[in-house]
């Protein structure tokens, strides 16, 4: 659905950056665990699971806001190839944020761990617990993070592309909005 704003809808800009907080902090504390055999390890463990679960939420918050209030038109000189790859990766992006947490939540249910989120709220586990499955699910999570982390470089790597050279304001649309102006070469809503 496209928007009639050149901006995305604040509630989603304000989602979009909080999420982006979250998964910059995952990022890190992913690294962390990895790197690390020590005393530190449990303490990254026990912030990594609600971490994951919180972006979980905010991803199926943030579809339901996106699909409800639509997302602003693509420059109109953006070429055909751009437009397609700018989709697909939001899309892939979406997919990502998603998949993450529910492969790591069944690699957990599969080892017989817990998804402990504080305050004593546990998580029921989403398979029953096999541990011929925890391996490939393992595997799969760091496949999958690997991956995220790919299309996220992408991600800002066009959104730079976008606010620094191309200066059309798709960045803007995400930051700071437009106060109701438009920029020249953004196509009208059809």
């Amino acid at each position: 659905m496209s928007r009639p704003s050149p901006d995305f809808h604040p509630a989603l800009r304000l989602v979009h950056w909080l999420m982006a907080l979250l998964v910059l902090t995952m990022l890190f504390v992913g690294v962390a665990m990895v790197s690390t055999a020590g005393p530190a390890y449990p303490r990254l463990l026990a912030l990594h699971r609600p971490l994951g679960i919180a972006i979980l939420a905010l991803v199926v918050l943030r579809l339901a806001l996106r699909l409800a209030t639509g997302a602003p038109a693509l420059p109109a000189d953006l070429p055909a190839p751009q437009r397609f790859a700018a989709k697909a990766s939001h899309w892939l992006l979406y997919a990502s944020m998603a998949a993450m947490p529910l492969i790591g939540w069944a690699m957990l249910s599969a080892g017989g761990y817990p998804v402990r989120l504080g305050l004593g709220l546990v998580l029921p586990p989403i398979l029953p617990h096999d541990l011929r499955l925890y391996a490939p699910l393992r595997a799969l999570h760091t496949i999958v993070a690997l991956l995220f982390f790919a299309l996220i470089l992408v991600h800002l790597a066009a959104a730079l592309m976008h606010g620094l050279i191309r200066r059309d304001g798709v960045l803007r649309s995400m930051t700071i909005g437009h106060g109701g102006r438009r920029e020249p070469g953004v196509r009208e809503r059809r």
